[in-house]
C-alpha cells in the first residue's frame, strides 16, 4: 500500500451549493493546509456559545485537486479516500459523485474510489467536502470546525489487508504469545490461495520473529485469518519502558504481492478488584489526567510536535495515564502515548440518545440548548463505536474502552423517583424544577439497556480490553443496574463512596475516572490498594465550558493552554514524581477554608507590592526534609494536611527565600525566590525534545518535525522572572503559526501576530526550516531574533 497525503486544499467559509461539481471554479478560494480548523481563525464574540469557547461555526467547503498521474496507478490498483475526522456533518463528493457523509466529527471514515476513477475524464481528481457546523451549542467544550485530521489517498493492490487486530495472549520476561487476526479483502475473479507472512521486529533490539500461513480468498470477497507468534525474550511495553514492535504483513498470490505495516506493542495488564492495576504482572497506580483535544491557538488541528511538548511536561510531573475526554482523539495522539509510555482510556461518547444541557450564556446559566450528537446516536452509535475501536485497537497504550461520560447526570436529561433520596450533584443554584423528580423526563433505567448494548459491541470488536464508564451519579446508578455490565467502574468525583461501594461490589475493579486536584482525593487512591488510580480534571486548560464572557475556556488544568506549568503542576509533582522536588510560591494569605484549594487562588513565583503585608509561602517538597530560610535565617514550616504542602507566613519584603530538601546531610533539591523587578529583556529559547523521546517518536512513525516552539519570558535585570506583562509582536507573518499566552480571558483573535505575555510568559509557534528566523519585540525592551 502507498499513502498519498492530501494536505493542500482550497477553502471557503460559505455555503456554495454547486461546489460539489467537478467543474466548479474555486480559483478565488483561500489556500489552506489540512489539518485545518476554521473556527479558531475567527473572532471571539459573546453572541456565540460559551460552551464551545465563544467561537463561531458555520458552513465551510473544502476542495482539493490531485493529479491522478501522481498516484502512479498500476493495473488492478484500488484507491481509497480516507478521512481521519471531519467536524462535523461531512458530505463528500469526488469528481461530482456523491459518496456519502459522516455526522460524527471524531471518527475516521473512508470511501473506495476505484470504479469512479475509471470514469475520470482527465488527470484532475477533484475532492469536495461540505462541513456543516451551524450548531455551535452542540457540545460542552470546543471541538473546532473543518478537516481537523489528515486526509489521504491510499493505493492498494488487488488483494489487501482490510483490518488487523494485534493482541497479547500471554507474556513474561522469557516468552510472549501474540495473535494477529486479519481480514483479507480481494478483487479477484476466482477463489485464490493467498500466502500470509508476518514479521515482528523490535524497534529497540531489532530482533525479528516471523510466521507464515495461507488462506483461501473467495472471488471478490473477504477471508479471516489468525496467526500466532511466539516471541522469545520479548521487549515488553509499559509506562517505564515503552518498547514497540513493527508488524509487517506480506500477502503473496499468483506471482503478485502486497504489504502493510503497523506499530504494535507486547504487554499484559489487569484490573483487579482488590489490588488495582498491573502491567506485565507489576502493580502500578494510574496517575492520570483527562485531556480535551484543543491546543489554544491551533484549535483542534494540533501538530504532533505540540502534543509532544505537552505530554512530556505531564510525564515530568509524574503522570503516566491519559483519559481521552470525551470523544475519540486523533491517532497521532494515541501514537505519542505509545511512544512515550502513557496508559490510555479511550472514550466514545458524552451523551447517548437524549441530549445533555449545552450552556451558551455561561456554565449552568439557564435556559440551556439541546443540540449535539444525540440526534445521530440511534442510527450511528454502532458504526461510530466500531470505527473508533478498529482505528485504535492496536495501540498498546489503550487499557480500557469507555462507552460514556457522565451519562447518568440527574435530570440531565434522565430522571428517577429515587433522585430525591440521593446526595450530591443536586446543585442548589439550579432552578427549583431541576432539583426534583420530573416523570416527564426519560427514565434513567433506559441507560442500563443502552450500556449493555454498547458493552456487547465493544466486546465483539475487541475482546481483549475491559469496558468502563465514567459515572457522575453512582449513588443512583449502582441501584438501577447501569454499572452491572461494566468490567471496570469509573467514578467521577465520588471518592467518599470508594470504601462502601468496594464492600457492596467486591468483584468490581474501581478507578477515579475524573477527579479534583485536592490532597484528599489523591490520598483516597494512595491509601487504598483496590483503587486503580485517578484522572485529574484536567491535565491542560482547554477552550470551552466557559463560565462567562470574556473567559472562553476552563482553567482546570495543571498546564496552561500555552503548555506552561501552573503551581498545581509543581504540587502534583511532589506527590507523583517519586523524586526529589523543591518549589516555592507565594500568595496573599487566603482564608483557612480555602487552603486545600489553593490552585483556585492567585499563586505566583513573585510578589509585587512593597506594602503587600503578610504573604504565605507555599513549599512543595518531596524526597527529604524541607528547610526554608529567609535571608539565611530559618523559617518554621508547618504541613498543611488538607493541602498536602508546607507553609509559612512572613512579612512581604525584598528578602531572598531558599527552600532546600535534605536527605540526611545531602541537599537533594533546592529552589530560590525573591521579589521580581521590572522587565528588562525577553528571554527566549526554542523547546527541544529529549533525544530519547525523539528517537522513540520517529521509530513509531510519528511526524514531529516542522514546528518550532519558542518559549518566551520577561526577565528583570538579574535575569529572574519579571513582574508585569507586555504585548509581544512576532514577525515575519508567513512563518508564524500562532501565539498563545494561556490567558483564558484574553479574547485577542488568534489571527493577530501580537499577544500579551501572561504571568510573564508566552509561547510562539512557527514553521521550521532552513535559514528561518522569527523576530520578537515588546515595548521598552530590545527585540530578539530567533534562528530556527
Amino acid at each position: 500500500m502507498q499513502t498519498f497525503t492530501v494536505d493542500n486544499w482550497r477553502f471557503a467559509l460559505a455555503d456554495h451549493r454547486e461546489a460539489w461539481m467537478k467543474g466548479f471554479d474555486d480559483a478565488t478560494w483561500r489556500a489552506v493546509a489540512v489539518p485545518h480548523d476554521w473556527s479558531i481563525e475567527q473572532d471571539f464574540a459573546p453572541e456565540h456559545s460559551s460552551g464551545t469557547g465563544y467561537l463561531p461555526g458555520g458552513i465551510g467547503w473544502y476542495r482539493a485537486h490531485v493529479p491522478l498521474s501522481s498516484l502512479a496507478l498500476a493495473p488492478g490498483s484500488r484507491v481509497v479516500l480516507a478521512f481521519g475526522g471531519v467536524y462535523k456533518n461531512a458530505d463528500v463528493w469526488v469528481n461530482g459523485y456523491h459518496l456519502g457523509g459522516r455526522p460524527n466529527g471524531h471518527v475516521p471514515f473512508s470511501f473506495e474510489l476505484t470504479e469512479l476513477l475509471s470514469y475520470a475524464p482527465d488527470d484532475d481528481l477533484v475532492i469536495s467536502v461540505r462541513v456543516d457546523r451551524t450548531e455551535i451549542s452542540d457540545s460542552r467544550w470546543y471541538n473546532g470546525a473543518g478537516l481537523l485530521r489528515p486526509v489521504a489517498l491510499e493505493v492498494h493492490e488487488p488483494v489487501r489487508v482490510l483490518s488487523t487486530a494485534f493482541s497479547t495472549v500471554a507474556a513474561d520476561a522469557a516468552e510472549a504469545t501474540v495473535h494477529v487476526d486479519q481480514r483479507i479483502d480481494g478483487a479477484l475473479d476466482e477463489t485464490t490461495t493467498v500466502q500470509v507472512q508476518h514479521e515482528l521486529r523490535s524497534l529497540a533490539s531489532g530482533r525479528t520473529h516471523a510466521v507464515e500461513t495461507s488462506v483461501e480468498l473467495p472471488a471478490g470477497g473477504t477471508a479471516d485469518v489468525r496467526s500466532e507468534l511466539r516471541v522469545a525474550d520479548p521487549d515488553l511495553w509499559s509506562d517505564t519502558a515503552p518498547e514497540l514492535y513493527r508488524l509487517t504483513t506480506t500477502l503473496t498470490w499468483e506471482g503478485a504481492s502486497a504489504s502493510c505495516r503497523e506499530i504494535v506493542g507486547i504487554r499484559t495488564f489487569a484490573f483487579d478488584p482488590d489490588h488495582g492495576f498491573s502491567i506485565n504482572g507489576e502493580p502500578r497506580t494510574l496517575k492520570g489526567v483527562c485531556l480535551h483535544e484543543d491546543a489554544g491557538c491551533f484549535g483542534v488541528a494540533v501538530p504532533a510536535a505540540v502534543w509532544l511538548r505537552r505530554l512530556l511536561k505531564l510525564k515530568e510531573m509524574g503522570c503516566n495515564a491519559v483519559r481521552m475526554a470525551h470523544n475519540p482523539h486523533a491517532s497521532e495522539l494515541h501514537a505519542l502515548c505509545d511512544a512515550l509510555g502513557l496508559y490510555v482510556i479511550d472514550e466514545a461518547f458524552d451523551e447517548w440518545e437524549s441530549p445533555k444541557n449545552k450552556w451558551w450564556q455561561g456554565h449552568n446559566v439557564y435556559p440551556p440548548r439541546h443540540e449535539g450528537y444525540a440526534t445521530h446516536f440511534p442510527d450511528w452509535h454502532e458504526r461510530d463505536l466500531r470505527a473508533q475501536i478498529e482505528a485504535h485497537r492496536n495501540h498498546p497504550s489503550i487499557i480500557a474502552w469507555s462507552i460514556g461520560n457522565e451519562i447518568d447526570y440527574p435530570n440531565d436529561p434522565y430522571a428517577s423517583p429515587l433522585f430525591e433520596e440521593m446526595t450530591g450533584n443536586n446543585d442548589a443554584a439550579k432552578p427549583a424544577e431541576e432539583r426534583r423528580y420530573d416523570p416527564n423526563r426519560p427514565d434513567i433505567r433506559r441507560l442500563t439497556t443502552i450500556a449493555r448494548r454498547l458493552g456487547a459491541i465493544v466486546r465483539d470488536a475487541d475482546p481483549t480490553r475491559p469496558v468502563t464508564l465514567a459515572a457522575a451519579f453512582p449513588e443512583l446508578s449502582s441501584r438501577t443496574g447501569l454499572l452491572d455490565d461494566l468490567d471496570v467502574v469509573g467514578y467521577n468525583y465520588k471518592e467518599h463512596l470508594y470504601d462502601e461501594d468496594h464492600r457492596r461490589f467486591p468483584e468490581k475493579p474501581f478507578l477515579g475516572s475524573e477527579n479534583g486536584h485536592g490532597y484528599a482525593q489523591w490520598r483516597a487512591v494512595a491509601d487504598n490498594a483496590f483503587i486503580a488510580g485517578q484522572f485529574l480534571w484536567t491535565g491542560i486548560d482547554y477552550l470551552g465550558e466557559a463560565h462567562g464572557w470574556p473567559v472562553h475556556g476552563s482553567g482546570a488544568g495543571v498546564l496552561t493552554m500555552a503548555g506552561f506549568a501552573k503551581p498545581g503542576w509543581h504540587l502534583r509533582r511532589s506527590w507523583w514524581a517519586g523524586e526529589p522536588v523543591a518549589h516555592l510560591a507565594v500568595r496573599v494569605t487566603p482564608d483557612a477554608a480555602d487552603r486545600k484549594e489553593f490552585w483556585r487562588h492567585p499563586v505566583s513565583r513573585h510578589w509585587q507590592d512593597s506594602d503587600a503585608g503578610t504573604i504565605e509561602v507555599t513549599c512543595f517538597a518531596a524526597g527529604g526534609e524541607p528547610r526554608l530560610t529567609r535571608d539565611g535565617a530559618d523559617v518554621p514550616l508547618s504541613f498543611d494536611d488538607d493541602g498536602g504542602f508546607w507553609t509559612a507566613e512572613i512579612p512581604a519584603s525584598d528578602a531572598v527565600l531558599v527552600l532546600e530538601v535534605r536527605d540526611g546531610d545531602e541537599v537533594v533539591a533546592r529552589d530560590e525566590l525573591r521579589r521580581a523587578g521590572e522587565p528588562a529583556r525577553l528571554d527566549v529559547s526554542i523547546w527541544q525534545a529529549p533525544a530519547d523521546a525523539v528517537r522513540r517518536c520517529r521509530a513509531a512513525g510519528v511526524a514531529i518535525e516542522g514546528v518550532a516552539q519558542i518559549e518566551c519570558g520577561l526577565v528583570d535585570a538579574d535575569g529572574l522572572p519579571a513582574r508585569g506583562d507586555l504585548p509581544v509582536t512576532a514577525e515575519p507573518g508567513g512563518r508564524i503559526l500562532g501565539l498563545e499566552n494561556g490567558d483564558l480571558a484574553d479574547v485577542t483573535p488568534y489571527s493577530r501576530l501580537q499577544r500579551s505575555t501572561f504571568d510573564g510568559r508566552l509561547a510562539v509557534f512557527a514553521r521550521s526550516g532552513e535559514d528561518a528566523a522569527v523576530r520578537l519585540s515588546a515595548p521598552g525592551v530590545d527585540a530578539v531574533t530567533v534562528q530556527i
